[in-house]
């Protein structure tokens, strides 16, 4: 089974030291990305870490598809203890940063520790000998930067572009529940609070240059020529609109969640519809190596506003979610989440929240407001940064949550297979994980498609869904690669056999759940506000754990302390 190569490069904070470790097992194991950070994390991270702590870890890894130039391959993984779930949460982005990780030569990096100084940590490529190549820098200058500010800084003073950067805004350093990893300025590693990781540590950028990838060569079969082809011909309506292309359909089916939550459809829905993103649209954008080009360079010249996006959930989250019908609107709000370093679907869900606590829906200009005292903890801002489930009560709100994590869009009252699949993602409300709406709206082949109501045999389809997804964040490939890289493709890109494939994927899925058991999660955490109105929905869960060989209870037998229950290799010395 091809895999990323290189060792493992821990830095420590505390110490201000960096050092490398083979990991040649780990990585034949789990391939990569997010496989081999989770593993990584499993054995390396105390159960009872405190996510803002020093204990906790922060990974990032690329994969082998990263060593290529096919389409679908501009991304990479990050993994730690969230500070939103308190579980253990993969993130993912794309944007141009893979290559030059893999430049530096390790297939993972790994920060512990923390700095009483903030800093920025320069990864440059390995030695010969495996010696890293690692220096610290104290930027007391940058101190609650915005994101394109930090990239402006080392353009200047390191002659890096934004490819070569990760950093986190004012809403990293502030330890907001949901800050995001920024890379590339606009992309993020979004869910899961990792930003508030970095931020507690007393990092505030990382950047990555080297052509040691240069040296790997890689026979790669014709699937790979066949992918970036079919990317380059593909007429897919993505490449005009992004994500937003699947709103309208959304709010027909009613599966477009709508004034926090208490709707499903949305009137102004045309004002912020797929139609007038494309609109807004005034260049390509893609990922590294991508002939795709699914991304939304956006600019309004009236207001002036420019901005990448919005995607369709940052249009759920603070568009019909908020009552705001202006896809202007829309765009500044996630111009300030993108400068400011924060998801916005959390972002946007708490203030939605907040709108409907105060009778506001509709208020871009407040919108904007809270979006800014979040990030800075300023205000009421200080509160709403903790995040939907930490907050909702004070507002006489209701939890639209799971795990912790607020529910991004394609609302599971309508699909009800998503709705399953929000219940059982290990890193909570999030639609890429299981990432079963396809099937229901459907944006799949008929014969592929489900009835998005009942649970009837959606179980089965939602286990190999995870498993598969699990892949391709190991790998690393795009999710929308969806229909260009099959399950044979994806076998013949990694050289493997694709029930082997899902075995991988299964263990990285349960050594997740391991994790979380450890930490006191179980089957009352994969539950939904609606779990009530969707007809089977128990008896579902009962079925997925069964599939899987779990517990009823949802908990993985025998997890805890020294236990690798989905055959890990062991921990290298």
């Amino acid at each position: 089974m091809r895999h990323a190569q290189g060792p493992l490069l821990t830095i420590d904070l505390t110490e201000r030291t960096a050092s490398t470790t083979r990991i040649d097992d780990r990585l034949a194991s789990f391939v990569g990305g997010r496989g081999l950070n989770t593993s990584l994390a499993y054995d390396r991270i105390p159960f009872d870490a405190d996510p803002l702590g020093p204990e906790n870890r922060l990974f990032l890894s690329t994969g082998p598809m990263q060593y290529s130039t096919t389409s679908y391959t501009g991304r990479m993984a990050a993994t730690a203890v969230s500070p939103l779930t308190n579980g253990l949460c993969s993130s993912n982005a794309g944007g141009f940063l893979s290559r030059n990780f893999t430049g530096a030569g390790y297939a993972a990096v790994e920060i512990t520790g923390v700095s009483d100084d903030l800093l920025a940590v320069h990864v440059r490529e390995v030695g010969p000998d495996g010696e890293p190549d690692v220096t610290f820098e104290a930027v007391d200058d940058l101190e609650q930067a915005e994101v394109s500010a930090v990239s402006d800084r080392f353009a200047e003073t390191h002659d890096l572009g934004p490819e070569h950067v990760a950093c986190v805004g004012p809403a990293g350093e502030n330890e907001v529940r949901f800050a995001s990893v920024m890379i590339s300025d606009t992309r993020a590693f979004g869910r899961g609070g990792l930003g508030a990781v970095l931020g507690a540590k007393g990092v505030k950028a990382l950047t990555f240059a080297g052509d040691a990838d240069a040296e790997i060569e890689v026979d790669w079969p014709d699937e790979a020529a066949e992918v970036h082809r079919e990317a380059a011909t593909s007429d897919s309506i993505m490449k005009r609109q992004g994500t937003t292309s699947v709103t309208e359909l959304a709010n027909e089916v009613d599966a477009l969640p709508s004034y926090y939550f208490a709707e499903t459809s949305f009137e102004g829905v045309e004002g912020i519809s797929g139609d007038r993103v494309e609109e807004k649209k005034y260049e390509k954008g893609t990922c590294s190596q991508c002939a795709f080009a699914c991304k939304l360079p956006t600019r309004d010249e009236a207001t002036g506003v420019e901005t990448e996006g919005p995607e369709f959930e940052t249009v759920m989250a603070f568009g019909s979610n908020a009552g705001v019908d202006d896809v202007v609107d829309v765009m500044r709000a996630n111009e300030l989440c993108d400068e400011l370093g924060m998801d916005t679907i959390s972002c946007g869900d708490v203030v939605s929240m907040f709108l409907e606590s105060e009778d506001e829906f509709g208020n871009a200009d407040l919108v904007r407001s809270l979006v800014e005292q979040i990030a800075y903890r300023e205000g009421v801002g200080d509160k709403l940064a903790e995040g939907v489930h930490r907050a909702h009560e004070e507002f006489g709100a209701d939890d639209w949550t799971v795990k912790g994590m607020a529910f991004s869009g394609h609302d599971g009252r309508a699909l009800n297979g998503q709705g399953l699949a929000f219940a059982t993602a290990n890193r909570g409300a999030d639609h890429m994980y299981g990432e079963f709406y396809p099937y229901e709206y459907p944006l799949v082949d008929p014969d592929e498609a489900f009835d998005p109501q009942g649970l009837d045999g959606k179980p089965p389809k939602l286990v190999a869904k995870e498993n598969r997804n699990a892949v391709l964040d190991s790998a690393v490939v795009c999710k929308f690669s969806r229909g260009t890289v099959t399950d044979d493709r994806l076998a013949a890109l990694l050289d493997a056999d694709y029930d082997d494939l899902q075995s991988l994927g299964a263990r990285v899925v349960e050594l997740e759940r391991a994790f979380n058991n450890a930490r006191g999660f179980d089957r009352s955490d994969d539950t939904l506000p609606y779990a009530d109105a969707i007809d089977g929905f128990d008896a579902a869960l009962s079925e997925y754990y069964a599939l899987r060989g779990w517990n009823d209870d949802g908990t993985v037998p025998g997890h805890g302390d020294g236990l690798d229950p989905a055959g890990a290799a062991p921990a290298d010395d």
